[in-house]
């Protein structure tokens, strides 16, 4: 019934998040969400359960003078609780504002003063006691509710502004007031509207301080409907999910399982997220093309462990792979040789990487960054199909996907139901409708940049992406508009394609292309360790650290050879001429990347300044003497 009724992208009745919370609660009465318990067990929740918390967090918010002009932070890594307090904030008619658990001191500081907190729900004690110091400067800030505080004692020295109050003690506050007054939650919510704020969600950014991004109910509930019936979403399968909620992406997710039935395991963390793929066998999962490039990596360096042997026919399963989905691509029919082949692939090796993933996935989609082209086919032909769609916080977040039936490997799919796509004359994707933000908060000028209108009174959110559409409207994304770089002779090079070529092989872990103002590009490369290792032994030399593997020369010339050979059809002005190999991961910790898992260039090059003017001193010298380096 759901799916006939959301045709249209809408559902009779559902114009805010409470209405669809609401009716998942009413139509569904099974487990909800199913969580990892500290005793290492799943834990499930039923929608009865998860209701009548939610119930008590609005009405001990609404005590606490919670209403419909607050706002609420939520600072927690993934866990039941986050769930309940964003639900809870919601269905008091207020708006919550989530912070990523990474984010340094400062930055939650700046976040709750601009977004004018009073009241922030906060995980553990130990991150209270890391951002303590950045609480005290924010002067709005009047009570912190503790997840995990203790059962007894105080959960936080005296001596602040702000009081702390356990999350048990603030849950049974309100199921008393549910007693009092049991009339009282069902009216807290009736002032919410399609136009009320729900969310204050602030963009990471490669650049600056992170902005607010205002997102309306309406942005948010047609955007869930649309994906909910996209993504053929069914009550009684199960979703995997391990990307951070305090991310749109996942939230949009989150909703989507609720009102749709989905029960979804949450995973303690990225690093159980292939233990958990075995225990839970989920149907669908949501992921950012990092961890898909590691399920490959990983697949590939389980065969390499079994021999020289089997490492050539998972080499060659994978190709076969490809050539199936490049034909299914193109909408034509394999022909007898390749169904031989495949089937010969699949009984080898594709069906155990199947079952290695859980068995039983019929669709994972993926979001965030742009996702390979090559890695997509090879999980396509595996039988595995990764559907990419794109978006941004300001848009809700989904501008574009592909979905089952409606699917161009490469592309991040065609506007969804009611949203429309336009290429301004610069390149920049341009985007209309119902998913559209309000506004930056409290940012008049970024808000007129980043919305104009046209001739005819439409709003459009440029996207700062560049990109362009195919004559079947599919959308192909090509860089980010401020992230082009230009080299010394005036060359545009848009680096996320180049990167994705170099990650296709299995020794890249990491990479970020460079060249701004240089004569010509170069790639910061962190290699797959477990991999290099393995080469590393074949030709003779002993285990070592990271440190000093990097600075052998066979393995420098050995990964420049990798790189070379990704990159050799491309352009000779795009073609990478100087590597730089690190032995480290680039992080969220270190603020390399942004909690969504991008590069964060800019940074990224200033911390490794010394070492990119010596690699380019050392190649330009070296191209100079071959009478190249002209880019």
């Amino acid at each position: 019934m759901a799916k006939e009724e959301a045709e249209s992208g809408q559902e009779r009745g559902i114009e805010t998040l409470v209405d669809l919370y609401r009716r998942g609660i009413e139509r569904e009465k099974a487990d909800a969400f199913v969580y990892r318990t500290r005793g290492g067990e799943w834990r499930p929740v039923s929608t009865g359960e998860l209701a009548e918390r939610v119930r008590a967090v609005a009405l001990g918010l609404a005590d606490l003078g919670v209403g419909t002009e607050s706002r609420v932070g939520l600072l927690s890594e993934n866990r039941i609780e986050w769930i309940e307090a964003d639900l809870g904030v919601l269905t008091c008619g207020a708006a919550d504002v989530p912070i990523y658990p990474t984010h340094a001191p400062k930055q939650v500081s700046y976040i709750l003063n601009d977004a004018q907190v009073e009241i922030l729900f906060v995980s553990t004690a130990a991150q209270l006691e890391r951002i303590g110091s950045a609480l005290d400067e924010c002067p709005r800030l009047r009570t912190v509710i503790l997840f995990d505080a203790p059962v007894t004692g105080q959960p936080h020295p005296a001596g602040r502004s702000w009081t702390v109050l356990g999350y048990g003690a603030f849950l049974d506050r309100g199921r008393g007031l549910d007693q009092e007054s049991p009339t009282r939650y069902p009216l807290l919510a009736e002032g919410v509207g399609p136009e009320s704020v729900a969310t204050l969600i602030y963009t990471s950014g490669t650049t600056g301080d992170p902005k607010g991004v205002v997102l309306t109910h309406r942005n948010l509930t047609t955007n869930v409907l649309i994906n909910c019936r996209l993504a053929e979403l069914k009550a009684g399968e199960t979703g995997l999910s391990f990307l951070p909620f305090s991310h749109i992406f996942e939230r949009n997710w989150l909703y989507m399982y609720l009102h749709a039935g989905t029960s979804v395991h949450l995973a303690e963390a990225v690093e159980t997220v292939v233990r958990d793929l075995g225990e839970v066998s989920p149907h669908i999962m949501t992921s950012v093309p990092r961890l898909y490039e590691k399920f490959y990596t990983r697949a590939m360096e389980k065969a390499a462990e079994g021999g020289a042997a089997k490492l050539a026919i998972a080499r060659w399963a994978m190709d076969v792979a490809r050539e199936w989905a490049r034909v299914e691509d193109r909408g034509e029919t394999p022909g007898a040789t390749l169904r031989l082949q495949h089937a010969l692939a699949d009984r080898l090796v594709l069906s155990k990487w199947r079952l290695a993933m859980g068995g039983r996935l019929r669709a994972m989609v993926s979001g965030g960054a742009a996702l390979s082209p090559d890695l997509a086919l090879v999980f396509f032909g595996a039988g595995l199909r990764i559907y990419q769609g794109y978006g941004l916080t300001e848009t809700a977040p989904t501008i574009t996907t592909n979905y089952p039936g409606t699917n161009r490997i490469g592309s991040v799919g065609r506007p969804i139901d009611g949203v429309k796509v336009r290429i301004a004359a610069d390149g920049e994707i341009l985007c209309n409708g119902p998913n559209v933000m309000r506004e930056y908060f409290n940012k008049p000028r970024e808000t007129s940049e980043a919305l104009t209108q046209d001739e005819t009174g439409s709003i459009w959110f440029h996207t700062g992406d560049i990109g362009q559409l195919d004559k079947d409207g599919f959308l192909y994304i090509t860089d980010r508009k401020k992230d082009l770089l230009k080299t010394s002779g005036g060359k545009y090079i848009a680096p996320q394609p180049i990167e994705n070529l170099i990650k296709s092989s299995r020794y890249v872990s990491q990479v970020v292309v460079i060249g701004d103002d240089r004569k010509f590009p170069a790639a910061i490369v962190v290699p797959n360790f477990e991999a290099l290792n393995q080469y590393a032994a074949q030709i003779g030399l002993p285990s070592l650290a990271p440190s000093e593997l990097i600075k052998r020369p066979e393995i420098v010339s050995f990964v420049e050879a990798e790189v070379n050979a990704a990159t050799v059809e491309l352009p000779q002005y795009e073609r990478i001429k100087g590597v730089l190999l690190l032995d480290r991961e680039l992080t969220v910790e270190s603020a390399e990347l942004t909690p969504t898992l991008k590069v964060r260039r800019r940074v990224v090059t200033e911390r490794l300044k010394e070492s990119i003017d010596q690699l380019y001193a050392e190649k330009e010298s070296a191209y100079r003497g071959q009478g190249a380096g002209r880019s």
